[in-house]
């Protein structure tokens, strides 16, 4: 396994609509399990493959306590249960130490494929509904502050540039 480098915020990459896996082989079983080492090792709790420079319907997550539970996703699809809508911190390892309230749907249901192109189902509320749309969201090239007022997001922008920056220089 290796850790791999993760985009950040506002590099255009992020923005790339990410496309199907046609087959789950070797090579896209070796993809999830350099995420999951990826997204261990920076203490997040979800990834989407569009983070790392690969622009192909993966992610991986983990929302348990014990960070012993991964859930990987590939080319899911979810729909919305019911009209209940609920604001969560998110944060994202794209856009280090920057949060804020997004409101999504309560309670979703998945449909993916695990690492071995199985497919399955599963109905998913709270933190884990909150997470899947999350990284789905970066599946479309869509970012949590794409939510946010304009205001917000230039702001947001501007540190995450000057950060940029600044590693640059050091």
């Amino acid at each position: 396994m290796a850790k791999l480098p993760i985009l950040e915020f506002p590099d255009e990459r992020l923005r790339t609509v990410a496309t199907p896996v046609e087959t789950v082989d070797d090579e896209v079983r070796q993809l999830v399990d350099d995420m999951l080492e990826t997204m261990y090792d920076a203490s997040g709790i979800g990834l989407a493959a569009t983070q790392v420079d690969v622009h192909r319907r993966v992610v991986v997550m983990d929302v348990s306590d014990n960070r012993m539970r991964p859930l990987v996703m590939i080319n899911p699809e979810f729909t919305p249960i019911g009209d209940e809508r609920e604001p969560m911190q998110e944060g994202c390892l794209s856009i280090p130490e920057y949060y804020a309230d997004i409101p999504r749907a309560l309670r979703v249901h998945l449909k993916a494929q695990d690492r071995d192109g199985q497919p399955y189902e599963l109905e998913a509320e709270g933190l884990l509904a909150h997470c899947i749309q999350h990284e789905y969201d970066h599946l479309e090239g869509v970012l949590f502050v794409d939510y946010l007022s304009t205001l917000k997001r230039d702001r947001i922008t501007k540190k995450m540039q000057k950060r940029h920056r600044q590693m640059q220089t050091a």
